[in-house]
């Protein structure tokens, strides 16, 4: 269980200037400020003195009897709603048995508002942030270390930070969808990824190339695309891919709007879903059993994701020492009606 009330409660502190603006002023970086703000060591003497002159300078002060935040923070940056709610769904689920409450920062809504969103969240204090998004950058990891707030990642896109993470078996999930094409018999089967730097993104490549080289079918250069995970982009890619001499049988997409974006680039094409053409997703979004025909895809488990990252904050704000920093939870095809053996040329 976590302590609500720590014996030194933790206090929010008022000023006429930003912290980043106080740490250029004293020449400083802002974990530094944020230290010294936070009575925290690691801080030369002289260092701290010109910080603190600075502070009283600006108008800090402490605000009596303004105590921790009793919960646990998530981030968000353009993530799908539906995947954002099951994510939150297994936080608070995991936070309620514990009497916490959830907190949500859209950061792409604060972005766009010219707001900043590390600072008000420094001063509410949570008990711990699960980052769902991929600009959690080197300076704002410090800062949440030097205000004691731990993090931990959702399905971390890059690998520049080592920071305790949860994801599901991206590799794996890749794997069965495309032995599910190669069992119906497909062999000609194009693939559009995500970001070429996103770690999901290539490790659902690596097990597509991997389904490949078991069944000894060789991969064609050619029938690949990569993009990033919209409509669009599945429609644009997968133009490139039908509209080919030699077009593919089947597509396996990075996500379900790739997926769906090919939907549409097939019906441009005049191509029938699964009869002409076979197409895969990745996610399991609601939307998926909606379309005509319904997609086949690989499911993640994104309120468990949530769960298990809520356990792993909580753990590590209690001071424990975690057997795992990196939880990787199991991928499941799920086949629905876009996906047939291929018609005969």
């Amino acid at each position: 269980m976590i302590d609500r009330h720590p014996p030194s409660p933790r206090v929010r502190w008022r000023g006429d200037l930003p912290v980043a603006e106080i740490a250029q002023l004293a020449g400083v970086s802002q974990p530094t400020v944020s230290k010294v703000l936070n009575g925290r060591a690691g801080v030369g003497d002289s260092t701290r003195r010109r910080v603190e002159s600075l502070l009283r300078e600006h108008g800090y002060r402490r605000s009596a009897g303004a105590p921790a935040t009793a919960g646990v923070e998530v981030l968000f940056s353009g993530m799908l709603a539906y995947i954002a709610l099951e994510v939150v769904r297994g936080i608070e689920d995991v936070a309620a048995a514990r009497d916490l409450t959830v907190s949500v920062t859209d950061i792409t809504r604060r972005a766009a508002a010219g707001q900043s969103w590390i600072e008000p969240l420094l001063l509410r204090r949570p008990v711990g942030v699960v980052a769902a998004f991929a600009g959690l950058t080197a300076e704002h990891l410090e800062l949440l270390d030097a205000g004691d707030i731990p993090v931990v990642t959702l399905d971390p896109t890059g690998d520049v930070h080592p920071v305790p993470s949860v994801g599901s078996n991206n590799w794996s999930g890749a794997l069965a969808a495309t032995r599910h094409l190669l069992g119906l018999g497909h062999r000609r089967i194009g693939v559009i990824t995500g970001p070429v730097k996103d770690l999901a993104a290539r490790a659902r490549l690596d097990g597509f190339r991997a389904g490949l080289d078991a069944a000894e079918v060789p991969f064609d250069e050619g029938l690949r695309r990569s993009g990033v995970f919209t409509f669009e982009d599945g429609r644009d890619l997968g133009l490139q891919l039908l509209r080919r001499p030699d077009r593919p049988t089947a597509v396996i997409c990075g996500d379900d709007l790739q997926a769906i974006g090919v939907y549409e680039a097939a019906r441009i094409c005049g191509l029938r879903i699964p009869d002409q053409l076979s197409v895969v997703g990745f996610d399991d979004i609601e939307h998926c059993a909606w379309a005509g025909p319904p997609l086949t895809t690989v499911r993640q488990p994104f309120a468990e994701m949530g769960a298990a990252a809520a356990r792993l904050v909580m753990a590590l704000a209690a001071g424990e020492c975690p057997a795992q920093t990196r939880v990787e939870l199991g991928a499941a095809l799920v086949v629905r009606g876009s996906t047939a053996p291929p018609a005969a040329r």
